[in-house]
């Protein structure tokens, strides 16, 4: 593959969702799908970023097990340059299980220990030259996930490979969000959250997502996005904030909407349009992927 355009790091695994098209409580037990595919945050942003024209490149790890060389092949197909992917022989590929109802996501467990594990070494490419150095850092963006840990997000935020890059960035889950506040402050750190994730990084309830968003850059993102569900969208660059309410539509899939939005938002910038087109072709593209179509 030829040098990407933009660089996803975080996790590449293999999603099982269970759907029903009843809604769902606790306990309840009701006849539906059992679908795998592969997933995580940074293989769904990749995705929706070769699907839009972009060439992305994941950094992960993978596992050199059956359902690693699987996944490989998979991201292949579908444009995702693998090539600087860890390969670990020691380390099995991760999986993330998901029931959803019509009401949503029910409950979700998300098994990224071989990401955890690997740590530093999914990094590598960006200091051995192949994809930059300390000396000649990653120049264009970058998309960190959440699943990330702490440590190695902190390590990010004040490595010199990452000096030149634009950082963008999406918790895991609301569980993993606070893991985040390690880039606020980094001038050039984008954040794409749900009104939930926002609130836990600020530590405050937001009435809306235009709330959250400047409550982001005020805590020292430089730019904020985001989303709640069915209701306003807003992005925020310092003390300005544009807000959009989504589009009303049947609900099918819910995994992985956030990560379309954020890739959608990515195209549009790359593509050149500006605040208000970019947050309008995210919160379409998220609306049509939500419906169980693909973005265009």
């Amino acid at each position: 593959m030829d040098r990407p355009d933009i660089l996803c790091i975080g996790a590449v695994l293999w999603d099982i969702i269970g759907r029903s098209p009843r809604a769902m409580a606790l306990g309840a037990d009701v006849p539906g799908r059992i679908t795998r595919l592969p997933g995580g945050v940074a293989f769904n942003i990749a995705m929706t970023l070769a699907r839009l024209g972009l060439r992305p490149a994941a950094l992960a790890v993978i596992g050199q097990d059956p359902e690693g060389e699987e996944l490989l092949a998979a991201c292949r197909v579908l444009g995702i340059g693998m090539e600087q992917v860890y390969r670990s022989a020691d380390l099995p590929t991760d999986r993330y299980m998901a029931i959803e109802g019509a009401n949503g996501l029910i409950a979700a467990v998300a098994d990224a220990h071989s990401l955890e594990a690997a740590g530093a070494r999914i990094l590598q490419p960006l200091a051995d030259g192949t994809l930059g150095s300390a000396d000649a850092p990653w120049e264009g963006p970058v998309c960190l996930d959440g699943n990330l840990t702490p440590d190695l997000l902190r390590e990010i935020a004040a490595s010199p490979l990452f000096a030149r890059a634009s950082l963008r960035v999406a918790p895991a889950s609301p569980g993993k969000a606070e893991r985040l506040l390690a880039l606020l402050g980094h001038p050039s750190a984008v954040l794409y959250v749900n009104l939930e994730e926002a609130s836990l990084l600020c530590r405050e309830d937001f009435a809306d997502a235009g709330a959250a968003a400047l409550g982001l850059t005020a805590r020292g993102a430089a730019r904020a996005l985001v989303t709640d569900g069915g209701r306003m969208a807003a992005e925020a660059t310092g003390p300005d904030v544009i807000t959009l309410v989504p589009p009303r539509v049947l609900v099918a899939r819910v995994t992985g909407a956030g990560d379309t939005f954020m890739a959608a938002h990515i195209v549009a910038q790359a593509r050149g349009a500006g605040r208000a087109q970019s947050l309008a072709a995210a919160v379409r593209a998220a609306a049509t992927y939500v419906s169980g179509e693909h973005p265009e």
